[in-house]
C-alpha cells in the first residue's frame, strides 16, 4: 500500500457568553491551531469560517484554508507577515467566492445563482486594493445550490454554526479513502456553556 497523504481535520467553535468566539482545528497528527476571535470578529467570523468550509468542500478546494491548516498550516500564518510566504492562489480565490457568499448572508438574502455570479464579478475588482485581482470562478448552479444548502445545514436557523466537522482528504490523484470510525458524540463534543479554547 502507497503511503497516502490524508489531511484530517476536527473543526471546533465555541462561543463564549462575552460574544467572543473561538477557532481551533486539530489536526491528524493530533497538533492544534487556534484563534480567539473578540468583539465584532467574534460575531463575524464563525459563519465566515464555515462558509469556508462549505464552499472548499463543494468546489473541491485542497489548497485552501481548512487543506492548509490540516497540512500544518498555523491559522496566523494567513496574516501578515505571512510567515510560510505568499498566499496560494487557490486559497485566495475560495477567499473571494466566501466573500461574494458571506456577503449575500450579511444582506439577509438568498441570491439566485445568476445574482450570485453578478455579485462575483463585481466583488472581484473591490478586492485587495494594491493587490492582483483573484478571478471569481465559473460557478454552475449545482455548485451555488449545493453551497447553499451546506451553509444551511450547519447554520440551521440560527445563522450560527451548529455542529462540528470532521474534514479530509486524499492527496491528489489517490484512491479513496476509507471510512474511519467515529467516536461517541458527547466525547467529542462540548456544549455552548463550557469554557471556551
Amino acid at each position: 500500500m502507497n503511503d497516502v497523504a490524508s489531511p484530517d481535520l476536527v473543526i471546533r467553535f465555541k462561543r463564549a457568553p462575552d460574544g467572543s468566539a473561538a477557532l481551533s482545528c486539530v489536526r491528524a497528527d493530533g497538533s492544534t491551531t487556534w484563534q480567539r476571535q473578540r468583539g465584532a470578529t467574534g460575531a463575524v467570523m464563525p459563519a465566515h469560517d464555515l462558509t469556508h468550509y462549505a464552499v472548499e468542500s463543494v468546489l473541491g478546494y485542497r489548497r485552501a484554508f481548512y487543506g492548509l491548516v490540516a497540512d500544518g498550516w498555523d491559522i496566523d500564518d494567513f496574516a501578515a507577515p505571512y510567515p510560510r510566504g505568499p498566499i496560494p492562489e487557490e486559497a485566495r480565490e475560495a477567499e473571494v467566492v466566501v466573500g461574494v457568499f458571506d456577503t449575500e448572508r450579511m444582506m439577509g438574502g438568498n441570491w439566485s445563482p445568476a445574482e450570485v455570479r453578478e455579485q462575483g464579478r463585481s466583488y472581484v475588482p473591490r478586492s485587495r486594493p494594491g493587490h492582483e485581482p483573484v478571478r471569481f470562478p465559473d460557478l454552475s448552479d449545482a455548485d451555488i445550490e449545493r453551497i447553499h444548502a451546506v451553509r444551511a445545514d450547519v447554520f440551521g436557523t440560527s445563522g450560527y454554526p451548529q455542529m462540528m466537522l470532521r474534514v479530509g482528504w486524499a492527496a491528489v490523484n489517490a484512491d479513496p479513502l476509507p471510512a474511519t470510525p467515529r467516536r461517541p458524540f458527547a466525547e467529542v463534543v462540548d456544549g455552548l456553556d463550557s469554557r471556551v479554547a
